[in-house]
């Protein structure tokens, strides 16, 4: 265990009843959690977690649908490609390709997807790709990210400062946080409206192990870059609006409540768009999983008749 994780509480079930599986793909592992025999449900963290963020929500989803946690690309125990110039490697679009990759390998044709975070990222550019793939989507505490960076202020820019440091040029912001990972994480995730009150023992034990690997940091810092160049060049080129049902929920003490317009901004890219703010901060699977799931449950079933 991480030191610094001793102090979390621990969760009395952690994924029971998951299996932890590798997909062997031709660019490297993908790591999953699965449980679960009904309808298939894809499950996408964000930075800089792993799938470990879905542990209060996964089980009870299970009861219903097949539900597949993979690790991104970047992060976890996912493979951590070498990047190149134009940071492809690491855009939403390659990151969804593994993500395609692993559902055909379950044999998934179509499917829904809840996300969070940079999650909710490579969900939206999966759904602008393969839209006959995918039921319905729901984002956790995101907006899209071509209309965040337009509309982007400086009191975004002060509060989502990593938004910005990020994409710096290698090795910048990768020796930085080199020098203590676990620092900046804690640092990093801490500085929410909820500190570190949502993480229990065993996701926060994985997270700073995880992020600990300079090829993570290096994974993590690329995402960014990706998400500021070429992401926005695919969503560009890409103006045709998602036609599924998109479910957008946000916390209402975090920051895209406090900068952003969230359903408007998601009007833009969907035509079908609902949501609201639910009580908390970023990260509100861990924090108020209970209300993330009364709104999932009923929304899943729905897109399913």
């Amino acid at each position: 265990m991480h030191p610094a994780a001793a102090a979390a509480p621990a969760a009395p079930h952690f994924f029971d009843g998951f299996e932890e599986r590798t997909l062997a793909t031709p660019e490297g592992d993908v790591f999953y959690r699965i449980a679960g025999n009904g309808p298939p449900l894809l499950l996408l963290h964000g930075y800089p977690q792993t799938s470990a963020m879905w542990h209060a929500i996964a089980p009870v989803l299970a009861e219903t649908y097949q539900v597949i946690c993979p690790d991104l690309r970047g992060y976890g125990r996912s493979l951590k490609p070498t990047t190149d110039a134009t940071h492809s490697p690491y855009a939403k679009r390659a990151m969804g390709g593994d993500v395609m990759a692993l559902m055909d390998h379950l044999g998934h044709d179509r499917f829904l997807i809840g996300a969070h975070d940079r999650g909710g990222r490579v969900a939206h550019r999966l759904a602008a790709d393969h839209p006959e793939r995918v039921i319905a989507l729901s984002v956790l505490d995101i907006a899209p990210t071509r209309e965040m960076y337009r509309d982007a202020g400086s009191a975004f820019a002060h509060t989502y400062w990593h938004w910005y440091w990020l994409t710096l040029p290698h090795p910048f912001p990768e020796n930085l946080i080199g020098a203590d990972p676990a620092f900046f994480w804690l640092k990093k995730c801490g500085a929410g409206s909820a500190g570190l009150s949502p993480f229990v023992q065993q996701a926060l034990d994985e997270y700073l192990t995880c992020f600990s690997k300079p090829e993570a940091i290096q994974g993590a810092c690329e995402d960014y870059r990706a998400a500021a160049t070429i992401d926005i060049a695919h969503d560009d080129a890409d103006p045709t609006k998602l036609q599924m049902p998109l479910l957008a929920l946000w916390g209402k003490d975090g920051a895209i409540e406090a900068h952003f317009d969230c359903l408007a901004l998601w009007q833009e890219r969907a035509a079908k768009v609902r949501g609201w703010a639910l009580p908390g901060g970023h990260y509100l699977a861990e924090q108020h999983p209970d209300k993330v799931l009364e709104a999932w449950i009923p929304f899943f079933a729905e897109a399913l008749i």
